[in-house]
């Protein structure tokens, strides 16, 4: 009985995630191990020059997760849309991320791909992205992005 118990408590942890075939995904699973132990020297501000802009710190992606069905939290970046829904944006892992100087490592920068549109209102709140990820790379003139993905859904953030 302890062992039906537990394995359905592990079942409803496991949740939609599992259910939808959608893994669900942690910014640091975005960032190659040996970049984790080892992780890039960050560009330094240069205070004096109000016009020396930092570059983006470069970070390599884990290829495994190239295909990959994932959600993921994060905080919007807008880049294409009206004034009622986004279509492309950047998903970072923190509210500001590309606003600040330097950006977030290009790793810890997903371009997101949303056709159907998601609500400007929503947007300004952590999001839970759903789609197909890749490690096709995307720019823009805010920041880049190492990874691409097609999203599927744009919900608020819930626990």
């Amino acid at each position: 009985m302890k062992l039906l118990h537990t394995f359905l408590g592990l079942a409803l942890l496991a949740g939609p995630a599992l259910a939808d075939d959608y893994q669900l995904t942690d910014w640091n699973d975005l960032i190659p191990l040996e970049e984790q132990l080892n992780p890039p020297p960050f560009p330094e501000v240069d205070h004096e020059d109000e016009f020396a802009i930092p570059g983006q710190p470069v970070g390599k992606v884990v290829a495994g997760l190239n295909g990959k069905k994932i959600r993921l939290p994060g905080f919007v970046v807008p880049l294409e849309g009206d004034s009622k829904t986004i279509t492309q944006f950047f998903l970072v892992p923190y509210f500001g991320a590309c606003i600040h100087v330097p950006p977030p490592p290009t790793n810890q920068i997903v371009y997101v791909n949303y056709p159907k549109g998601a609500k400007v209102d929503d947007l300004w709140d952590a999001v839970w992205v759903t789609g197909t990820l890749s490690t096709v790379s995307a720019s823009h003139d805010i920041a880049d992005a190492a990874y691409s993905l097609e999203g599927v859904s744009v919900e608020p953030y819930d626990l």
